[in-house]
């Protein structure tokens, strides 16, 4: 399902996309990376950036805001808070202390994990999954392959920016996706 706001003609996303510093050859040659930490300096910018996720998903019944590590718990809190949902963080291998459930994804040169806390959501709860960026898709298939194991249902995937050359929205197959922001390639 491909959507975003930007379809939407909405004045908040030429402000939110403008906040975007975007770093040539970083943290490598050929990569254009998206900066965001201009956008969180920027307070109107950050707060349409939030107001825009939380208009969208207020009244859908979602219980659980699950946030990708690291930028995804910049977004996720604040929506969830918004929304009267709890937040869940997908974090990064040996990052939660006591029993966690894990799931490996593919890298460009090996793999990787995220993980979660065992009980933190129940089956049968519905589920936003949040993130700065999709770039290939890995880290969000992971996060919903992580949640889904536990019966949880995902609503939705909701990213600032989508690279759409990288293609990241194929992979996630029948999972809606809503970004705000996706950037010419250059």
């Amino acid at each position: 399902m491909a959507e975003s706001a930007a379809d939407e003609k909405d004045p908040r996303i030429a402000r939110i996309a403008s906040a975007i510093r975007v770093i040539p050859d970083f943290p490598k040659q050929g990569i254009m990376f998206q900066d965001i930490t201009t956008l969180l300096l920027d307070t109107k910018a950050f707060k349409d950036t939030v107001d825009l996720f939380v208009e969208r998903y207020k009244g859908k019944a979602i219980s659980v805001v699950a946030g990708i590590e690291a930028r995804g718990f910049i977004f996720g809190p604040p929506i969830a808070l918004a929304i009267g949902a709890k937040f869940v963080p997908m974090r990064k291998p040996k990052k939660l202390p006591g029993e966690v459930i894990s799931e490996e994804y593919a890298l460009e040169y090996g793999t990787d994990k995220i993980e979660m806390h065992v009980g933190a959501v129940q089956a049968g709860e519905r589920a936003l999954v949040i993130d700065d960026l999709i770039a290939t898709g890995g880290t969000l298939c992971a996060a919903i392959r992580l949640l889904e194991r536990v019966g949880v249902e995902i609503v939705e995937c909701a990213c600032v920016i989508e690279l759409a050359e990288l293609k990241g929205r194929e992979r996630l197959g029948d999972k809606p996706l809503f970004v705000l922001v996706s950037p010419t390639c250059s």
